[in-house]
């Protein structure tokens, strides 16, 4: 059951950040941006994360998730492994 709400809040996800970089007139940078705060929101949270509780381990779907949804997906990975 968790699984499928995490994945169904992950495709909101997606598909509200891919809204978001469609209607931004400078879309290269935003992508990267949003490609380079998420990738080291999720380094300083697996660097750091462990004193809460909340470091996520760097493997290859957190890493894409960072990159491609940026923080918002990291607050959410962060909420489910807290609960």
């Amino acid at each position: 059951m968790m699984n499928t709400i995490f994945l169904i809040l992950c495709s909101i996800a997606v598909l509200t950040m891919s809204i978001y970089y469609l209607t931004r007139l400078k879309r290269i940078k935003t992508v990267f941006f949003g490609t380079f705060t998420g990738i080291t929101a999720l380094l300083l949270l697996n660097s750091f994360g462990g004193g809460f509780g909340a470091a996520l381990p760097l493997n290859l779907f957190n890493v894409c998730g960072s990159a491609v949804l940026g923080v918002p997906f990291l607050i959410c990975a962060v909420v489910f492994k807290l609960l």
